[in-house]
């Protein structure tokens, strides 16, 4: 079974009900995409910055998971955010998520969240290995 298909089959329930799509899968980069939905959003109709946290988490986590030895699980342990711009109701906005650190007892990971190649958010998590 490749990569995508193995991540895919994840039981991920919160990542479902945000309607997050996996497109593609490396072990050096995970890209999924979420539809700015109106239950996701602040006023004015703009994605709330906990759904952006949770996207990028999501892809973060899939992406130690993509690296993790057999029988090894995974929790975040730390996570900043920046954000840049708004993602209104009805975009879809993409986050490519990719290594800073892949160590024995942590990994770090970067995502960037964007809409049309325009930036949204970064993302910095720290992943604990478990």
């Amino acid at each position: 079974m490749d990569l995508l298909t193995r991540l895919r089959a994840q039981p991920l329930p919160f990542a479902a009900l945000l309607g997050i799509e996996l497109l593609s899968a490396e072990p050096e980069k995970i890209v999924g995409e979420m539809t700015v939905r109106p239950e996701f959003c602040t006023r004015p109709a703009v994605l709330h910055g906990g759904a952006i946290m949770a996207f990028a988490d999501t892809l973060g986590a899939l992406a130690t998971i993509a690296n993790l030895k057999d029988g090894a699980s995974t929790t975040t342990i730390e996570s900043k955010t920046n954000f840049i711009g708004a993602a209104t109701v009805g975009s879809r906005v993409v986050g490519e998520t990719t290594p800073l650190h892949r160590g024995g007892r942590t990994m770090v990971w970067q995502t960037r969240v964007t809409i049309e190649g325009k930036l949204v958010a970064i993302v910095m998590q720290t992943q604990l290995l478990l």
